[in-house]
């Protein structure tokens, strides 16, 4: 038989204290979405611009597969890292799919009416959490000057 136990405050604390890479490594990740942001935006403003570049390819597949998946994993914050990323990849394949398989079958097929259409379906997904965020933001904001821990100063004005 196998015995279960429950981490305690203490012990919950040493493996976060763990988890936390002191060093160069520990921003890397900022970094590592700012140079995919970029590339992203790089790929989808060769494609509207019709570049004959031969990284538009490369680059405009890289957008069409980032901008869902970046909205969806978003959205799913409260998975684990690893089934996170893997939702998100294959929900921006299945968004991509029924785009390309929308537009055929109303015959208005077009590389920038895809792009236009996956950026907007992305806005849309990642609206929620943006309004989620928002919202917890205004009410921090209220229960502190409610708790009188923030002070609200009203200006008069000219009359």
């Amino acid at each position: 038989m196998q015995t279960i136990r429950n981490k305690t405050p203490a012990t919950a604390r040493t493996d976060d204290a763990e988890r936390a890479r002191p060093g160069p490594g520990r921003d890397l990740a900022p970094l590592l979405a700012g140079a995919a942001t970029a590339v992203a935006g790089c790929g989808a403003l060769f494609a509207f611009a019709d570049s004959d570049s031969p990284l538009r390819g490369p680059l405009t597949l890289f957008f069409l597969l980032v901008t869902p998946a970046a909205a969806l994993g978003a959205a799913l914050r409260g998975l684990e890292p690893f089934g996170r990323l893997l939702t998100a990849l294959a929900g921006s394949i299945v968004v991509n799919m029924l785009v390309a398989q929308g537009m055929l079958a109303v015959h208005r097929w077009s590389v920038r009416g895809g792009l236009v259409a996956v950026t907007a379906l992305s806005a849309l997904m990642l609206l929620p959490v943006v309004a989620r965020g928002l919202r917890g933001t205004v009410r921090r904001h209220a229960s502190q000057v409610a708790d009188g821990k923030r002070s609200v100063t009203v200006k008069p004005t000219k009359t």
